[in-house]
């Protein structure tokens, strides 16, 4: 036939391996056009519109502060497309099953969302049209979360059953592994067959300096652009031991620092950048588990402060800092140079930025952290009023060990029954 494409030769044994019935020399008959792409489409009859998927990536783009090239954008595009047709399906798929999520119940969650933005609902309405987006884009996402939920409560949860036995085993096998160092990490994946190598390293290159350099965080490649069954949790592969992952991955886990990427590394069929987000040893206190009473002092500088003005009041605030013996004092000193003080209990130390972690745990009770911040938002120093150190080689609870498994099934269920709709979905890209 005219215009037939020859693809690529595979190897007869690499065929089978999908299930399916392709023959090992084939041709493709006519043209096809990578680069077309299909900005909206009509899922099951609901339209998905431009707009739709423009305005929740102008969310996305803004609360994550990414600086994205033309072609990272239209590939957001296509990822944002792909969740707002999943959203779809579950908005269909809980309606079909008589779940409605009311106006109040999305209000509200409107406003708790607003909160964690620090805002009020009214400032969170002005800030989503100045970035592009719409409260009416915020509330359909949540509609969305709030649907699939609630119908995996009535209808996956209660078929979900864990046996006293298979915890019993959970608890065993945490017992014998008590001291091993465990990691939890995150993954970029890409497959690479031999003639794209070179293409595949250059490319996992640029998102590490993309990282790096803070032009996008890595759950955004993640997401995006991973080919592993991770992309749709941000790349997380949660708390696992050296023998659970690629030897390659192990031997890189093993020599990282919390917070370090490694990569591209070499694994089975591609590459893989990895992000060491934290680590830890099996039932081993962790000094990092300490929880903190802390209290925070911050001076923030006018619009318009100079340079040579921030240097000066940061120094007056550093020396002021200098002075404090206990919390007790904390109050005086405060007002004597205008700081603003919070309270907050139960901090633990490994939530808290790394170059924070390594100070408090070599402070006392009554000491302060050195002055941190910057000129946008202000100088702070945190006082230490009390710690709880973490206790040692605490199994954790059956029914926690429990809802763990329980949850972890429903997740797994919830994947097979959003893979089911969207094979059964009819779906018109436009």
């Amino acid at each position: 036939m005219a215009g037939a494409v020859v693809a690529q030769t595979v190897s007869d044994n690499s065929v089978p391996a999908t299930g399916l019935d392709i023959p090992a020399n084939m041709q493709i008959f006519g043209k096809v056009d990578p680069n077309v792409r299909k900005p909206t489409a009509i899922v099951n009859e609901s339209v998905i519109t431009g707009t739709d998927v423009d305005q929740r990536v102008a969310l996305i783009v803004s609360a994550n502060e990414l600086k994205l090239s033309p072609e990272d954008k239209d590939r957001l595009k296509l990822q944002i497309l792909r969740q707002l047709i999943d959203e779809t399906l579950q908005i269909q798929e809980a309606k079909a099953n008589e779940i409605t999520i009311t106006a109040p119940e999305i209000t509200q969650s409107f406003d708790r969302v607003a909160r964690n933005f620090k805002r009020s609902p009214v400032e969170m309405r002005t800030y989503l049209r100045s970035v592009g987006s719409s409260e009416r884009s915020l509330k359909r996402q949540i509609e969305g979360e709030l649907a699939w939920q609630r119908y995996l409560r009535r209808k996956v949860e209660p078929g979900v059953n864990v046996s006293e036995e298979e915890v019993q085993q959970i608890l065993k096998r945490l017992e014998a592994a008590k001291g091993t160092e465990e990691f939890h990490v995150s993954e970029i994946y890409l497959s690479a067959t031999p003639e794209r190598q070179q293409q595949v390293i250059a490319t996992m290159r640029q998102m590490i300096e993309k990282i790096q350099k803070g032009e996008a965080p890595f759950a955004y490649f993640a997401r995006s652009a991973s080919e592993a069954s991770t992309r749709s949790v941000d790349g997380d592969l949660g708390w696992v031991r050296a023998a659970q992952l690629p030897d390659a991955l192990a031997a890189a886990a093993t020599t990282m620092q919390v917070g370090q990427i490694a990569g591209p590394v070499e694994v089975p069929g591609g590459y893989s950048i990895l992000y060491l987000v934290d680590k830890r040893q099996v039932l081993t206190a962790d000094p990092r588990d300490a929880r903190l009473a802390l209290k925070q002092l911050t001076i923030r500088f006018p619009s318009g402060t100079t340079q040579a003005g921030a240097t000066a009041r940061a120094a007056e605030f550093a020396k002021a800092i200098e002075t404090i013996q206990g919390c007790g004092g904390v109050a005086k000193i405060a007002g004597d140079i205008g700081a603003e003080v919070v309270d907050s209990d139960a901090v633990a130390v490994r939530d808290l930025p790394l170059p924070l972690q390594e100070i408090l745990l070599k402070l006392q009770v009554g000491q302060a952290t050195p002055p941190f911040g910057s000129a946008q938002d202000g100088v702070r120093a945190l006082v230490v009023c009390g710690r709880d150190d973490p206790r040692n080689g605490d199994l954790p609870r059956a029914d926690q060990i429990q809802a763990q498994m329980e949850q972890s099934r429903v997740n797994l269920r919830a994947q097979t029954l959003l893979r089911d709709l969207r094979r059964d979905a009819i779906i018109d890209y436009r």
